[in-house]
């Protein structure tokens, strides 16, 4: 009778064990689910990693061509422009714009749209602006148009070679976004 009572004092401490650990096992996911929301809820905001810097490698742009990288949720035009590019944006006179604004935040203040208020360097050869049509939000194809800028297909808004709005019904200048040359082959954006 012996051997029987310690069977089944070992069979209920078998049952206990598994009793003991399915309870445990079942809090911890319920305090996991109760606790995951709070942790989470910490987490940065959509619009807060919107608003994130991100740097771009531009060592493989050659001039006369440009790149087009995604920032904020919208495209973003980075052309390295020739010298051509660059005396063609600069002999147009403000008078001869739809908008004499230059639209660039990197620079305080509403400013007239010259070319050398547009470009990233004082040289002029890196533009950097918003790949977004300011007539309906559009992307205008590059190396296109009657000024050799942009030109956007939707309704037949022309960019010049600096990205200011010449004939359509678009109303503003291509927006220069937040950018600086972290060195000589980056530029940050934002």
């Amino acid at each position: 009778m012996s051997q029987v009572d310690d069977h089944a004092q070992d069979h209920d401490g078998d049952r206990r064990d598994f009793l003991y650990y399915a309870t445990a096992s079942a809090g911890a996911v319920g305090v996991g689910a109760a606790v995951w929301p709070l942790i989470n809820q910490m987490n940065p905001s959509a619009d807060v990693l919107a608003l994130a810097s991100i740097r771009v490698d531009v060592s493989g742009i050659s001039a006369g061509t440009q790149i087009t990288v995604l920032w904020q949720g919208k495209p973003v035009f980075i052309r390295r422009r020739t010298p051509e590019d660059v005396e063609a944006a600069r002999s147009v006179e403000i008078s001869d714009l739809q908008d004499p604004i230059a639209r660039n935040e990197n620079i305080d203040g509403e400013v007239d749209a010259t070319d050398e208020n547009r470009a990233l360097d004082e040289g002029g050869e890196w533009l950097v602006q918003m790949g977004v049509c300011t007539h309906l939000g559009c992307v205008p194809l590059g190396d296109a148009g009657d000024f050799g800028g942009w030109f956007c297909p939707c309704h037949g808004s022309h960019y010049d070679t600096s990205g200011r709005i010449r004939r359509g019904p678009a109303p503003q200048n291509l927006a220069i976004p937040p950018a600086s040359f972290v060195d000589d082959a980056t530029i940050q954006l934002g």
